[in-house]
This record gives C-alpha cells, sequence and structure tokens, in this order.
C-alpha cells in the first residue's frame, strides 16, 4: 500500500506536545515498516533526526508554505493521486481536499472547551481546519478515551470511526537518575537546586500555572513547609497569552522562589525530573500528556488534575487534584510533600505503571487502521 503522510508537525528541531507525538510516530513507523511505501511530504527540507531514505520511504518537499495543507498539499497530492492510496495526518489537519481517504489523529479540543483561552486568529482557525479535517476523514484517532468522547460529542462522529491508541515516551532518554554528580550539574546550568516541585511544558493559560503558583505561595507559607528551602521549577517554552504567569510570580513577591527556565533539550530532562520532590500538572484539560509519563519513567512521584485524559494517564498511582481548586492543588502537593513514604510507593509503581504506554504499539496500531481503511490486506 502507498501512503502519504504529513510530516510538518515531526519536521522541527524543537518538538513539544504534538510535535513530539508526530515524530515518535513517524520514527517507530519507520521502524515497524519495511512492507508499505511511504511519502512524506514537508514544507522544508528533512531536520537531522527525521528518519533516513530508503526503497519504501521517501520525502516529497512541497510549496509554498503559507496555508500549506489549504493549497500546497491539496495541488500535491492532486498531481500525485496515481500513487496514493491513503493520506494520514497526524495532527488535526487534513489537506483542505484529498483525491484519496485521509485519516487524521486529534489529540485534544482544547479551543472548543476552552476558546477563551485562545487567540482569536488561532481559534477561527483551529475550529475551522479540525471540523472539515473531522468531517472528511474515513477515520480518525484519538490518544485517550477522553478525546475520543470529546469528539463524539462535539462533532456527533459515530464512535466506531474513531480509534484510541495510548502514546508512549521515549524510553532511551528517560529513566531514573540516582547518582547525584548527574543530576547536580543540570540543575547548576539553569540555577537552581533542591528540593524543588516541578512544572514541566508549555507556558499558557490550559496549564493552569496561576492556580500553581497560588498553590504553592500557601504550601511554602505553612510553618512544617516554609523553612525547607522548597521551590517551583517551571520548565518549558512560552506559548500563548503567557504574559499573567510572569506578572502572578511578581504580583507576589515570588521571584526568589519560583524559577522559570525556559525551553530546556529533552537531554537535560530526565535529570530535572529525577531530582524533583514531585512533578504536577494541574492542567484544565490535556488529550494525553506525556510529560507526565516521562516524569513517572524518572521515578518521580506525580500530582496531576482529575479531569480529561490524565486520571487515564497515571491510573491508581498518581495524587489527583481539583485544578479550579487552589486548596485542592495545595493539598496534593502537600501530601505528597510530606509523605516519604508515600512518595516511595508511587515511585516504584509508578515505573511499572509506564512500561505499558509504548510507542512501538502505537505505530503498529496506527499501521493497522491504515491498511484497513486503505482496504489493504497485507501479509506479513
Amino acid at each position: 500500500m502507498r501512503i502519504g503522510i504529513d510530516g510538518n508537525e515531526a519536521n522541527v528541531s524543537d518538538r513539544v506536545g504534538s510535535g513530539v507525538y508526530a515524530f515518535q510516530l513517524i520514527k517507530h513507523i519507520y521502524e515497524l515498516d519495511t512492507w508499505n511505501e511511504y511519502y512524506i511530504y514537508i514544507k522544508n527540507p528533512s531536520v537531522l533526526d527525521m528518519p533516513g531514505e530508503r526503497k519504501n520511504w521517501k520525502y516529497v518537499v512541497c510549496g509554498p508554505q503559507k496555508l500549506w495543507t489549504q493549497f500546497a498539499l491539496p495541488l500535491k497530492l492532486f498531481l500525485d493521486r496515481k500513487k496514493l492510496d491513503l493520506f494520514f495526518s497526524p495532527g488535526h489537519y487534513a489537506p483542505r481536499w484529498s483525491p484519496v481517504p485521509t485519516v487524521i489523529s486529534v489529540l485534544d479540543l482544547a479551543f472548543l472547551k476552552f476558546p477563551t483561552f485562545f487567540k482569536k486568529s488561532d481559534l477561527m482557525q483551529l475550529r475551522d481546519w479540525t471540523k472539515y479535517s473531522v468531517k472528511k476523514a474515513s477515520h480518525i484517532i484519538t490518544i485517550s478515551e477522553s478525546t475520543k468522547k470529546d469528539v463524539v460529542n462535539y462533532y456527533k462522529v459515530p464512535a466506531q470511526k474513531i480509534t484510541v491508541t495510548y502514546i508512549g515516551y521515549d524510553t532511551e532518554t528517560f529513566h531514573p537518575i540516582t547518582d547525584q554528580n548527574e543530576i547536580q550539574p543540570i540543575l547548576d546550568k539553569y540555577g537552581f537546586k533542591q528540593p524543588y516541585i516541578l512544572y514541566l511544558g508549555t507556558l499558557q493559560p490550559r496549564k493552569n500555572i496561576v492556580r500553581l503558583i497560588h498553590a504553592f505561595k500557601d504550601l511554602v507559607s505553612q510553618d512544617n513547609y516554609s523553612n525547607l528551602g522548597l521551590k517551583l521549577v517551571i520548565v518549558g517554552k512560552k506559548g500563548w497569552m503567557f504574559q499573567e504567569i510572569f506578572a502572578e510570580v511578581k504580583k507576589l513577591n515570588m521571584e526568589d522562589i519560583v524559577v522559570f527556565t525556559g525551553y530546556i533539550p529533552d537531554s537535560d530532562k530526565p535529570a530535572i525530573l529525577s531530582g524533583a520532590l514531585v512533578y504536577t500538572l494541574p492542567s484544565l484539560y490535556e488529550g494525553f500528556g506525556i510529560p507526565v509519563l516521562e516524569a513517572m519513567a524518572c521515578g518521580t512521584p506525580v500530582v496531576v488534575s482529575q479531569i480529561s485524559s490524565l486520571p487515564e494517564v497515571v491510573g491508581e498511582f498518581g495524587v489527583l487534584i481539583d485544578p479550579y481548586s487552589v486548596k485542592s492543588i495545595c493539598g496534593g502537593l502537600k501530601l505528597m510533600v510530606k509523605d516519604v513514604d508515600l512518595r516511595n510507593r508511587m515511585r516504584q509503581n509508578g515505573l511499572s505503571w509506564v512500561k505499558q504506554f509504548d510507542w512501538m504499539h502505537s505505530a503498529r496500531t496506527t499501521v493497522n487502521i491504515l491498511e484497513k481503511v486503505g482496504g489493504k490486506n497485507v501479509n506479513r
């Protein structure tokens, strides 16, 4: 079977969120599938860590880049229509029109649940482009049961048209680091020391960082915690509408106990995760939450929201909090910080739990879906 893939989300050097998903899925399909033919459509030449070309794996660079899925990609697919059986977009946006069936991945619908958290121009594009992509898709992949329910509810898509494919984490990168001689140089690089509570993710309103900051202030104001020297370390690049986060830290006079590192490479993350007392993601909504898996894989206990997909991700091995309640967030952090036995149990159980989340399994399931939609029965 001849499969086209939109490779643009993956074809960047500083991947987060949907870019991580697209890259890891493409990488593992490449490692798994030597029988189907793949054509990876991209705006720019492939970056260094993208899989190399081979007999069944080719890159197709085409432009113009502006509004690429609306004009350049559909035109190229029309010209290539005789050599493709199917087109897969590992993201919300399919080509505006396609001469072959399409399969898309929907990672989350945060823009429908929290429209005020998005710029008006971005919101209009997300709504319009995702709507046509969902309606035209022959099949839809979601990365959690929570997102599948959202797609069914918002777009009235039959449930049988959607397959949930849990995603994985980079097992080569994320593992526990117990040697302080490995952890400390990385902490020094970013200018902080232990003990600390860690948030790792994009800085944007949906992540609920402002409430986290207030919860941390309440925690360190309590007598038993005021002298621990705790810091809140916030790791991640600036997303949209991030200004309130920095303004709140300044307003509360917390500049000496809240550390912003900005974006950091994956190579530095295991040390920072392993060195943390707790990793927390008090998000108002998540399609999945890869950083939670990465934290658990590094042996770091997690405190996460009790809503959307996060209970699926952590199972019984994380503390769940109400993200709308500063008191609840503070309580979850307090419980994990004070209870050493709980942290140790969560650490050991979490390491076992995350083993089920495997990118190769995700790739295998995705290839099966593509072959089924394409009407091909491949004997392997």
